[in-house]
């Protein structure tokens, strides 16, 4: 499988190497000598600005050392010019908590004053997503703005309930739907890498990951890049097959208890197309 599952002894090494790789000498204020065999940063000058020994780097880069010092890391993050979400996903992946035997995951329940909202927003389409991206619950917009081909009572049925990564990459309908698929399907996986950080243990990450990984040639290219992304805001254009197209900006809600679940909102412009197009929805 292209990448490793987070929370295996090689995780941080890949994401360290792919971080080197994207940067050049000249990137980072050195001269670069001699004919180079790979791009990126050799080992050794990535060592060199982060003021660590090559020996210490191999053996991070290799997984033979965990729990890097906090001095450590931030010199690395510094050297490698990481931004936030990439500096925290890596003190996640250099500071992991103690391992647990991986066990199946239990079934997400949707916190019931979090559908409570969000059934009270009739006129916003809006769900709630657990931490690998089911879709735990909708509203009636939603439901119709992204998944009118499904049942509307489909997040209720815990066994197969619908995901939305899943959708993305294996459902033609929501492939359709999006103008701009090439990069929803990189947030898409560089939020899942950043989100799953925070569950290393995770069967169902496992099993999610190893089953798009295997029947998404697109997927399994984007797991590896490792890239890395907490989503949050921004605006996506849509084709939807009723109402044409769509421009909205969405909001992601992340809920406070640390289980991963949010809620993911999309509103219009006032007074634009898109506007009159989701009033619509509810006709």
């Amino acid at each position: 499988m292209p990448g490793s599952i987070l929370g295996s002894a090689t995780e941080l090494g890949e994401f360290l190497r792919s971080r080197r790789d994207r940067l050049s000498p000249e990137q980072v204020g050195l001269r670069s000598f001699g004919r180079r065999r790979v791009p990126g940063l050799r080992r050794e000058e990535l060592a060199q600005l982060a003021g660590v020994s090559v020996t210490y780097l191999t053996r991070l880069e290799q997984g033979q050392s965990r729990n890097a010092s906090e001095a450590v890391i931030e010199a690395l993050a510094r050297a490698l010019q990481l931004d936030a979400d990439e500096r925290n996903h890596f003190f996640s992946l250099a500071q992991p908590a103690p391992a647990k035997r991986r066990r199946p995951s239990r079934s997400e329940i949707a916190r019931p004053g979090a559908e409570q909202l969000l059934q009270a927003m009739s006129g916003v389409p809006a769900m709630l997503l657990g931490r690998f991206n089911d879709i735990l619950a909708w509203n009636r917009p939603a439901h119709l703005l992204f998944a009118g081909h499904l049942d509307f009572s489909a997040p209720q049925r815990v066994e197969n309930r619908p995901n939305n990564i899943r959708m993305l990459f294996l459902d033609p309908h929501t492939r359709a739907l999006y103008l701009d698929w090439q990069d929803e399907a990189a947030l898409a996986v560089s939020s899942l890498r950043y989100i799953a950080a925070q569950f290393p243990d995770d069967r169902q990450l496992a099993e999610l990951v190893g089953e798009l990984s295997m029947n998404s040639p697109e997927f399994a290219a984007l797991w590896a890049k490792h890239a890395v992304r907490l989503c949050t805001s921004g605006t996506k254009r849509f084709h939807h097959p009723v109402l044409g197209e769509l421009e909205l900006d969405y909001e992601v809600l992340h809920l406070a208890e640390g289980s991963g679940q949010r809620l993911l909102t999309h509103t219009a412009k006032p007074g634009s197309a898109s506007e009159a197009g989701l009033k619509l929805l509810g006709v």
